[in-house]
């Protein structure tokens, strides 16, 4: 076997970064208007909208995409799940969306 001469710092020589005695001219980097005044999900959402949102996320019910909110609902109520009664009377009663938080998104 051959042997190595030298060392690894030897072979993959390194160069420094040398600090210089002027300023650097460093540009600050800002976000685009759009993106910075972005509307956070939570914007424009109400109380019962919320708790769709959370209905939503609930996996115990089953999935959620392709489905509107009421036929989710009831076929949890079928299965025997046992959604919260307040959705169901809340996709009944209120005017509020059928469709899930993820429809559209995915």
């Amino acid at each position: 076997m051959a042997s190595v001469s030298g060392s690894m710092k030897g072979f993959y020589r390194q160069r420094k970064a040398h600090k210089s005695s002027s300023k650097s001219s460093k540009k600050s980097v800002s976000l685009a208007p759009d993106v910075a005044q972005a509307p956070s999900p939570k914007d424009d959402v109400n109380e019962h909208e919320e708790m769709l949102r959370q209905f939503d996320m609930n996996m115990a019910y089953g999935p959620c995409i392709g489905i509107t909110r009421l036929a989710r609902w009831e076929r949890a109520h079928k299965l025997g799940l046992n959604p919260p009664a307040e959705i169901e009377k809340l996709l009944k009663g209120e005017k509020v969306q059928a469709d899930c938080l993820w429809d559209g998104r995915i």
